[in-house]
């Protein structure tokens, strides 16, 4: 990684990263809107998930799956889902139905659940089941009646994570022609009200094509880390979380920002060992090379850089860290101390996984329980209430902003 000094740093680091419009996603869209399983056949065969014939991963498939898992990774898996399950339910504590009256004004909302979620799941050659995990876990805890997932070329472990969070159907369909049909509903592949989850270039830009149809959770580009640390860091550790990142995408973003020039190469050098012995080094060598570390004066202009980035992982590796946790504003999930791995984010620790990238940790966080609900008003007023207290202020209103049948409305009930 090529280490500079803050005043190097460009401006362009902090830059907003366009999705760029992909040609194609419109036209797949369209025709599986129009044409349904069809199109997703031929969509699927084109771009190499083969020839689909069923779509729906039936009972005794997903019973298959689940007695060919080995009972060591089901434990681990049911360690993760507990956790998860455990976080969520804290989250969902929170959000309560309110009534309150002002002068006889009956006010309040309500928390309805969302009726049906997608959750995309990635798959292929390297599955994410944890991912089902994260999606389907919350929306069941926030009380969605009906959790589907798609999954191209599902693998068995894929399948039983889904059992095992509580998914009510599979579908074998991924990219473009998933996110199509959860959004518009086909023969097979009922319609949904909110899509989520993490996927490549096509996937994003397909979300980013049916919102408005339905809900989805964020716009997420490559995978992101930042480490704050200081001379009492570990560097093989933070060159291993470092490496952790870069293995997910050759476009994976990877920074380190530290006090300490001296750390900064022994970082470098872990890499370096780590790198030669490490399987997915093919992508992780190419998205590291292109990372940096930047070498600041002290910890207030780390957290100050840390805070414009907003990056999705932020890891705080320095002394006394938990005691400046306050000034960080900006991530996606924060890791604090050098044994709160992000790798436990990832996969077990608890809270989730699916989070925002590309600096929109700005103004959203991570996926979780408050994506799968929706915050509803409502309003009771009685007609002495109405005219004594709300019609007059009403009519006036209306009259200033030139809006004739809103004053009508509220000087009827004045009269009647």
């Amino acid at each position: 990684m090529k280490i500079i000094n803050i005043n190097e740093l460009n401006q362009d680091f902090f830059q907003y990263k366009e999705f760029p419009e992909i040609e194609i996603v419109p036209e797949v869209i369209s025709n599986i809107k129009k044409y349904g399983n069809k199109s997703i056949t031929e969509y699927s065969k084109k771009f190499g998930d083969g020839d689909l014939t069923e779509f729906t991963v039936s009972k005794a498939e997903i019973d298959k799956a689940f007695q060919e898992t080995p009972p060591d990774i089901i434990d681990n898996l049911n360690i993760a889902i507990s956790n998860i399950r455990e976080f969520a339910k804290a989250q969902f504590s929170i959000l309560k139905n309110i009534e309150i009256d002002i002068d006889g004004i009956k006010l309040g909302h309500k928390i309805i659940p969302l009726n049906r979620i997608g959750a995309y799941v990635p798959g292929g050659n390297y599955p994410l089941p944890s991912s089902a995990l994260m999606s389907i876990i919350p929306a069941k805890i926030a009380g969605v009646e009906e959790v589907i997932v798609c999954s191209p070329k599902i693998q068995p472990i894929t399948i039983t994570a889904c059992k095992l969070a509580g998914a009510d159907k599979i579908f074998r369909i991924g990219g473009v022609q998933a996110i199509a049909a959860m959004a518009y509903g086909t023969e097979t592949i009922p319609k949904v009200d909110k899509i989520v989850g993490p996927g490549n270039k096509f996937v994003t830009a397909a979300k980013k094509e049916v919102y408005g149809i339905c809900g989805i959770d964020f716009l997420a580009g490559p995978s992101e880390v930042m480490i704050l640390a200081d001379e009492t860091a570990n560097p093989e550790f933070i060159a291993a979380d470092l490496l952790a990142q870069a293995e997910h995408d050759k476009e994976a973003e990877v920074c380190l920002i530290t006090t300490s020039k001296e750390l900064a190469e022994k970082v470098n050098k872990k890499i370096e060992q780590f790198l030669a012995k490490l399987e997915t080094s093919d992508i992780a060598g190419i998205s590291i090379q292109e990372g940096i570390i930047i070498l600041v004066d002290n910890m207030t202009q780390a957290i100050d850089i840390a805070n414009k980035k907003a990056p999705e992982h932020l890891e705080i590796c320095f002394d006394k860290a938990d005691t400046f946790i306050d000034k960080f504003k900006n991530y996606g999930s924060l890791f604090i101390g050098n044994y709160s791995a992000e790798v436990f984010g990832d996969y077990c620790s608890g809270t989730n996984h699916i989070l925002p990238t590309n600096g929109i940790a700005r103004y959203t966080g991570g996926l979780s329980v408050f994506d799968f609900v929706k915050i509803q008003s409502f309003q009771q007023i009685s007609k002495q209430t109405a005219q004594s207290k709300l019609c007059a202020t009403a009519s006036k209103i209306a009259q200033l902003e030139g809006l004739y049948a809103h004053k009508l409305s509220s000087d009827l009930r004045s009269e009647n």
